[in-house]
């Protein structure tokens, strides 16, 4: 590795100075309801778009569909006697081949692709305006251990940094996850940081085109943690011990005294996103969806795109099943209409860990 990306990656040495004591969570969750037996991971290749088109058009439908989606966590505590996490959003992602993606006007070409799905499933689709909003760019790197402990294990931790006109603004903000198929399995991971600043937890069911092929679906569950840390001096790599020290949920890793965490692959990313329009899929359910593009920040090559959109709720009840249905529908009609587009069986972060032919064994 360079010195540059050590230099790169040794901002996350910030951590040691916030290791003092347990910091302050900025957002509460609330427990939900009586327990729900775990659903597995679903395959929806048997369901089809029209199906669900049909479902979303009644005004009832079948509590499966919350159920499947977004299933309950059988009540627990963790150590401190504090209440399991609860799922607080929905996320629904399309992993795109990065070679359609050449300009800022190419991302909106994605939204273009939009149209006549949302139109389909009853969807509304309404670009107006985000031609106007800004280009984002931000800083993207991971960090692991020499073999891929943490991520063969479902952990992610990565530093990112937003950038605007061109140089970085606030402090380096640093994300830890744990990500894996078994929902009540991520529940049961505490990701909450030992630091002394305020951090914010993110507890998300990620939907995804099935590995093989289109026309379904399969979930993941990233629980998440995010904080903000006072930058220190470069120039040390950062030791695993004092990551176990800051997130105690790495303590279930063996490793070795004094093993240091290196960047990724080398690999630092330039992340360029760009929201392209709201999605109402009725019920009071909207959201505005972004097309993202992954590039090595060395030479710009790129690595890989990304469709999105989120749903975040206070409440289970608060997704309806018709809207749910809806969603569904949108997001199964959108892989058909985009199959030119799609690149099947990966993540962001798994193209980043796979760059230099020596692929994981992770969860996802």
């Amino acid at each position: 590795m360079t010195s540059s990306a050590i230099s790169e990656s040794s901002n996350l040495r910030c951590i040691l100075s916030a290791a003092a004591s347990q910091g302050r969570r900025t957002e509460a969750l609330a427990p939900m309801g009586p327990p729900f037996p775990r659903a597995p991971v679903v395959d929806y290749s048997a369901a089809k778009a029209g199906e669900l088109r049909s479902m979303a058009t009644k005004t009832k439908t079948q509590p499966a569909l919350r159920a499947r989606h977004l299933p309950e966590i059988r009540p627990g505590k963790y150590s401190d006697g504090m209440p399991l996490d609860e799922l607080r959003y929905l996320e629904c992602k399309i992993i795109l081949k990065p070679n359609h993606f050449t300009s800022r006007q190419s991302l909106f070409d994605f939204a273009k692709v939009m149209r006549r799905p949302a139109k389909k499933t009853g969807v509304r689709f309404d670009p107006s305006g985000y031609d106007l909003e800004p280009l984002q760019i931000r800083e993207v790197l991971f960090v692991d251990t020499h073999d891929y402990r943490l991520y063969n294990n479902a952990f992610i931790l990565r530093r990112r940094i937003p950038y605007r006109d061109g140089f970085p603004v606030g402090e380096p903000e640093i994300v830890f996850k744990y990500r894996h198929p078994d929902l009540q399995k991520a529940a049961e991971m505490d990701v909450r940081p030992q630091v002394s600043t305020d951090y914010r937890i993110k507890f998300k069911a990620e939907a995804l085109p099935l590995k093989d092929g289109l026309d379904g679906m399969r979930m993941l569950y990233s629980h998440n943690v995010e904080f903000h840390l006072p930058s220190i001096a470069a120039g040390e790599r950062l030791s695993l011990d004092d990551m176990v020290r800051v997130l105690p949920a790495l303590e279930t890793l063996k490793h070795g005294h004094h093993e240091k965490l290196d960047l990724v692959n080398g690999t630092i990313v330039e992340e360029v996103l760009q929201d392209v329009g709201e999605i109402d899929f009725g019920n009071n359910i909207r959201t505005v969806s972004n097309v993202a593009l992954w590039r090595n920040r060395g030479d710009h090559s790129p690595l890989v795109g990304e469709f999105a959109f989120q749903l975040k709720f206070r409440r289970r009840e608060d997704m309806t099943d018709e809207a749910l249905a809806r969603a569904e529908a949108f997001f199964l009609a959108l892989q058909q209409e985009a199959r030119d587009w799609i690149k099947l069986g990966a993540t962001k972060t798994g193209i980043v860990y796979r760059l230099k032919g020596n692929p994981p064994n992770a969860h996802e």
